[in-house]
């Protein structure tokens, strides 16, 4: 497995997933595309990291594009387990969510990696770390269909004075042992209201990065 970092940089929230994904993965997870920051966290982490994009590391961690998979919302094929098995690695990218989604998997990374192939894992957007896992248990032989999938997650989060607010997340998130897989520490983040911050400025970012008349 590898996670393409693709944020213009390592947000408190993109950390927690990265981590997350590590402990998920049991040491079967690369980080490609590392700025200095995703270096420093993938060395706590025990992560092997990257500097170099996926597109740039043919004879390193595969011998031709076509035994790479990137995990892309829009492609038209679903990820089977015949496949995952076959590939030399399967790519996730770094991406923070957007909703609805604007399909900057495909802009930022399926475009730029001609002969890779494109498959699904449901017609929802995964956060990374859900990803992983679901990526996982299809390698190890799962269908997709075997896979219960939650959309759409609301979190009750404590905040200043004793009150409590309903966060709701619009993703698809696995169900383990009957439970939405999240980091155990999310509920603190956004609690915090870190997150809610992050999303803005990234959004801001991309926002000024995206060529006048391209479609998002």
């Amino acid at each position: 497995m590898a996670i393409e970092h693709l944020e213009p940089k390592l947000s408190r929230w993109l950390a927690l997933e990265y981590e997350h994904s590590a402990s998920i993965a049991r040491g079967a997870l690369v980080i490609t595309n590392c700025d200095p920051a995703v270096q420093t966290l993938a060395r706590r982490l025990g992560v092997p990291c990257y500097r170099e994009s996926i597109v740039e590391l043919e004879g390193r961690l595969y011998r031709s594009r076509d035994e790479v998979i990137i995990l892309d919302p829009q492609a038209p094929e679903p990820l089977t387990p015949e496949e995952a098995r076959a590939a030399a690695v399967i790519v996730v990218g770094g991406i923070l969510g957007d909703h609805p989604p604007r399909g900057r998997t495909r802009r930022l990374l399926t475009s730029r990696m001609p002969g890779a192939r494109a498959r699904n894992i449901g017609r929802h957007q995964f956060s990374i770390d859900g990803a992983v896992y679901v990526a996982l248990r299809v390698v190890e032989g799962a269908r997709l269909s075997d896979i219960p999938v939650q959309v759409g997650l609301r979190l009750t989060v404590p905040t200043a004075y004793g009150l409590e607010v309903e966060v709701e997340l619009p993703y698809a998130y696995p169900l383990v042992g009957g439970r939405p897989l999240v980091h155990p520490l999310l509920p603190e983040l956004l609690a915090r209201g870190l997150a809610y911050e992050e999303y803005l400025e990234l959004a801001e970012h991309d926002e000024a990065d995206t060529p006048a008349g391209e479609e998002r």
